[in-house]
Formats: structure tokens, C-alpha cells, sequence
């Protein structure tokens, strides 16, 4: 998971170049959130720089995401849609159920553009409520989540999980890794 920041916050996290530069060395799937204010301007770069997937905020494309989506598959990547913690998850149901609809649907477990903030468990009804409508969408939880998290995001139906802080800051990340992937794999075999 790689994100850009830049006007719909205040900071500019990974670019196309980086997207380029690791593309050279890895065929793994690069994740793109973008929190911007106008994503279609970014689709044509990181297509080109060999992003996997792109997902842009419902909040900033309104207007102009049936467009969006068809760009971003044009330029082979994957279209996903996220929500911030405000936003009603009702806001991004046309858009999993487009002639033409997005693959993925991100939800924001705090306010985005900030690592280490808490994680808000009353997300975790915006979950359960595409979880329960679409039994097969890729749903993605971002933030907050750690080892005492995970299970509250895997429950609910997230299949997606980006982790940040907990991952990079632990002594151990790959123990971290491996806890987080095993509560969504046992979580997914229950349903």
C-alpha cells in the first residue's frame, strides 16, 4: 500500500517515481490510496509507472467518478474507492454497483493524512455493511490497525488491512505481519 497526499491533506507521501522504481524490482501488488484533491490528473502517471491499483476518495470525485473509473482500468489498474471516517458508506454504493464499478472500497478508521492515529471501531459498521450487501468486494480498512485491532477489522469483513505504524514500529514486524494476516485468514474461513 503506497498513498500520495497532497491538497486533500497536507502532506506529499510516494509519488509515480517511487511506484516506477520499485515496479523495476518486484512484480508484488502496488496498492496506490491517493488523497488528492483532483485524482484524475494522476491516473496517467502512475498507470505508466506500474501501479496495480488506484483508489481515489469519494469525497474529491463526485462529480466526475464513472470517468475516473474507466480511466484507471484503461491504464490496467484496479479501481478502488475510499471513505473518510464522516462520509456515510451509503455515498460509495453506486459505485460498486456501476455498469462500469469500482473493485474495492477503503474504509478510513481515522481521519487520513496522519500515521499513528487511534482506531476508530465505529468504522467498523461501514464494514459490516458492505461486507453483508457485496459478500465478495475486496474491502480495506487503513488505520489504527495493529495486533489489538485486527480482529475487530476481520470480523467485521475487511479482507484488505494497511498497517502502518504498528509495522514499522515493532521489533519484530514480521511476527506483526504474519498476527495480522492470520485474524483476516481465520476470519474469512468462519464465513
Amino acid at each position: 500500500m503506497f498513498c500520495m497526499r497532497s491538497h486533500f491533506v497536507p502532506n506529499l507521501t510516494i509519488g509515480a517515481p517511487v511506484i516506477q522504481s520499485l515496479r523495476k524490482h518486484t512484480k508484488a501488488y502496488l496498492d496506490c490510496h491517493l488523497m488528492v484533491t483532483n485524482p484524475s490528473d494522476y491516473v496517467e502517471a502512475f498507470g505508466k509507472a506500474g501501479a496495480s491499483g488506484f483508489t481515489f476518495h469519494i469525497e474529491v470525485s463526485r462529480d466526475n467518478w464513472e470517468e475516473l473509473i474507466k480511466s484507471i482500468k484503461a491504464k490496467g489498474m484496479r479501481p478502488g474507492v475510499s471513505l473518510r471516517p464522516g462520509t456515510p458508506v451509503e455515498d460509495v454504493f453506486p459505485l460498486v454497483e456501476a455498469e462500469n464499478p469500482v473493485e474495492l472500497v477503503l474504509i478510513m478508521t481515522v481521519e487520513p493524512g496522519f500515521g499513528g492515529q487511534k482506531f476508530m471501531p465505529e468504522m467498523m459498521d461501514k464494514v459490516r455493511t458492505l461486507r453483508k450487501k457485496y459478500p465478495s468486494l475486496d474491502i480495506e480498512v487503513d488505520g489504527g490497525l495493529g495486533p489489538s485491532t485486527i480482529d475487530a477489522a476481520a470480523s467485521a469483513g475487511a479482507n484488505c488491512i494497511v498497517a502502518g505504524s504498528s509495522i514499522f514500529g515493532a521489533a519484530e514486524p514480521g511476527e506483526v505481519m504474519s498476527a495480522l494476516r492470520k485474524s483476516v485468514e481465520v476470519s474469512q474461513n468462519k464465513s
